[in-house]
């Protein structure tokens, strides 16, 4: 699938969640997220902070000892109100950067997992559109660090029930395709798998 279609997807995203994020309580905001450590605020934060420029990557960097994960927690704590988030959210539309080293399709991927990380704790069904999510599955299962999917299945084959969708050899493992793309971003998902695990046994952030 070419950029400019998966760029259309991101920035459908971005428009959707913003406007989820426009329907929380200050409780929801609040709530932990599927991120250990993480509250749902934080997360929007993370989406929103993650097309930071690199000057500022840099200097955030900088000011957190050139330690990545110190810095990405700490700019998570962010002082906006929950709406200027979502407005930041929105606002995101069109911009199309992108970490060095990243694809496209990393920036969809994220999007969607993190989505996820916000609405299963909050007991809220939102649907990945399913050639988007399809373009996250590819990803997350090509890719190695920081998810490393084959190593951590590798004598396992998912199969999408609701979508054309299949990678990996050994035991079958049916399942809708987002549930297949939160097993792979090491999230807990809806699957009958036969090594529970190793699934879990991925990047949370």
């Amino acid at each position: 699938m070419d950029d400019a279609t998966v760029w259309a997807y991101v920035d459908q995203q971005r428009v959707d969640l913003a406007d989820f994020l426009d329907t929380l309580t200050p409780q929801q905001w609040r709530t932990p997220s599927l991120c250990e450590g993480w509250t749902v605020r934080e997360v929007a934060v993370h989406i929103v902070q993650s097309t930071a420029s690199r000057p500022r990557l840099v200097f955030e960097l900088l000011r957190s000892g050139f330690r990545f994960n110190a810095m990405i927690f700490r700019v998570a704590r962010d002082p906006r109100t929950p709406q200027e988030i979502a407005e930041a959210m929105r606002a995101l539309v069109g911009n199309r950067r992108r970490p060095p080293g990243t694809a496209v399709a990393d920036r969809l991927m994220d999007i969607l997992v993190h989505g996820q990380d916000i609405a299963i704790p909050l007991g809220v069904e939102r649907a990945m559109p399913i050639p988007a999510a399809v373009i996250a599955a590819n990803r997350l299962w090509t890719m190695g660090f920081p998810f490393n999917a084959r190593k951590r299945f590798p004598q396992t084959r998912f199969v999408a029930t609701d979508a054309d969708f299949s990678v990996g050899e050994g035991t079958e493992v049916p399942g809708r395709i987002q549930d297949i793309v939160m097993t792979l971003a090491g999230r807990p998902a809806a699957l009958p798998l036969h090594q529970q695990g190793n699934s879990e046994r991925g990047r949370r952030v």
